[in-house]
């Protein structure tokens, strides 16, 4: 199993890495955002495939739901993810405990410890965003992107899913990212189209208003940012 989890996904991100490095690379956030979303495109869809074949895909993803909680829950998990100090011993060590604690799959796991192989565990959060995506997309929902000034609790985020299916008129995948620029609010956007404003962009029409001189129209404005 784990021979062919490595070779699905080498057949994916093979042409992606120019050249074979003779180290591990650093597992850094320099790494994460190196991680392009192409590539955490390709891991999603191998190990989407391998899942399908082994008819074990429910499981898979709800390993990786689990995981995705696991690491926004915990600093030192997502210290371990990212930080250059760590072995490919000590990851693989690290992987292969929460694996076997949280009890997942053998898929899962291998996954995992490829991704460390590989010098990806840095990108692994964009992987996990990347596999959920693809499968919402198999499912007909439409991705949905939130930024918010703090982080939403789980019911907050079924309640903004419920909300704007609603609005849409069909089921929604909701990816939310914290800005903690963002003075207040929210910023939705589906596809190209935002839906929703936040304080600050409201406050910036302001800043140009008054930047202009033109006493009336910040008067105006004021009642948008109230």
């Amino acid at each position: 199993m784990g021979f062919l989890l490595l070779s699905c996904v080498v057949r994916y991100a093979k042409s992606s890495r120019n050249t074979k490095k003779s180290q591990r690379e650093p597992q850094s956030v320099s790494s994460s955002s190196q991680a392009s979303s192409v590539v955490s495109q390709r891991y999603a869809r191998a190990l989407i495939e391998l899942a399908e074949e082994s008819k074990k895909l429910d499981k898979v993803e709800k390993d990786l739901q689990d995981l995705k909680a696991m690491i926004e829950s915990s600093d030192d998990l997502q210290t371990a993810i990212r930080s250059p100090l760590y072995s490919e011993q000590s990851l693989l060590n690290v992987v292969g405990a929460l694996a076997d604690k949280a009890k997942f799959q053998d898929i899962t796991k291998n996954f995992l410890g490829l991704l460390v192989k590989n010098g990806r565990l840095g990108g692994l959060q964009k992987i996990l965003d990347a596999f959920a995506g693809a499968l919402d997309k198999r499912r007909g929902a439409i991705a949905v992107n939130v930024e918010v000034a703090q982080d939403l609790s789980a019911g907050q985020q079924k309640d903004l899913e419920t909300a704007l299916s609603k609005a849409i008129g069909k089921d929604v995948a909701v990816s939310a990212s914290v800005k903690p620029d963002l003075l207040g609010g929210m910023v939705v956007t589906v596809g190209s189209l935002m839906i929703d404003d936040s304080v600050r962009r409201k406050l910036e029409r302001l800043k140009v208003s008054m930047g202009s001189g033109a006493n009336e129209n910040t008067v105006s404005n004021l009642s948008e940012v109230s």
